[in-house]
């Protein structure tokens, strides 16, 4: 079963994107914010990590940075999945290694169709 690590300092969205992934058969742990977020990576790394830009600690542009400088941190496919949906913000995160990217609100026919493309499903 593949392993995705929800990062989001928002309770509700953790626990609607949670439902969603374990419909889709994904086992799922989740994260407040980057720091914690990498605290669990480098403990146990992820296949994907759906991950919020805007967070307290440590926001997601930050958090991913610095997973891709871990050891396996280029191997998690990271979609972002926040209501930044500027160019600007599109083209910093992708620049950063994001795999793809997800606007807020989502549901599970978004989710599924990002995995899908990413070579997750």
């Amino acid at each position: 079963m593949k392993h995705c690590l929800v990062v989001d300092d928002s309770a509700v969205i953790r626990k609607v994107a949670r439902r969603i992934l374990e419909e889709l058969r994904f086992s799922a742990t989740e994260a407040e914010n980057g720091r914690e977020a990498l605290d669990q990576c480098r403990m146990s790394m992820p296949d994907v990590v759906l991950l919020d830009w805007n967070m307290p600690v440590m926001d997601g542009i930050a958090f991913l940075v610095a997973l891709r400088k871990e050891q396996g941190g280029n191997d998690p496919k990271v979609i972002f999945c926040t209501t930044e949906n500027d160019v600007e913000h599109i083209t910093r995160a992708i620049s950063a290694g994001a795999n793809e990217y997800i606007m807020k609100p989502f549901d599970r026919d978004i989710i599924e169709a990002k995995f899908h493309e990413v070579g997750l499903i």
